[in-house]
């Protein structure tokens, strides 16, 4: 089992697929590596050489950032566009739905768990209110 970027990949698994098991790889980035390191897109990651996995484990590490390091960046965007007090940032925080979702009818589930509803019991209260209503 090829071991990349903290990653085990799938054996059986095409090596293009393979490398989509790492966070921050898609299809299309996948490609683009395997293109610039000249590994067989077609290959099982079982038969790759020690050669081809050091070429894609430095391919990735050099182009890409993946796993942990992508992870604390997405997480630092959110924190300073809640800090800033943006819009979004609030929709983060209030843990609704932040692109433009509609939120009358759909997205109740989101509202129900949100954090700033406190411990939940209130929900609940409004809940049995609305029905004996």
């Amino acid at each position: 089992m090829a071991r990349i970027a903290g990653v085990d990949l799938p054996r059986e698994k095409k090596v293009e697929i393979g490398l989509t098991y790492i966070f921050g790889i898609g299809r299309a980035t996948a490609r683009r590596i395997l293109l610039s390191t000249g590994v067989n897109p077609e290959q099982r990651i079982r038969d790759l050489t020690d050669t081809d996995t050091n070429r894609l484990r430095q391919a990735i590490e050099k182009d890409v950032r993946v796993e942990g390091a992508l992870r604390t960046e997405v997480a630092m965007n959110i924190k300073r566009l809640m800090d800033i007090g943006s819009y979004r940032g609030i929709r983060h925080r209030r843990g609704l739905p932040v692109r433009g979702q509609r939120t009358h009818t759909a997205q109740s589930p989101a509202r129900r768990r949100s954090p700033s509803n406190g411990s939940g019991n209130q929900v609940k209260w409004q809940l049995e209110r609305k029905r004996s209503a």
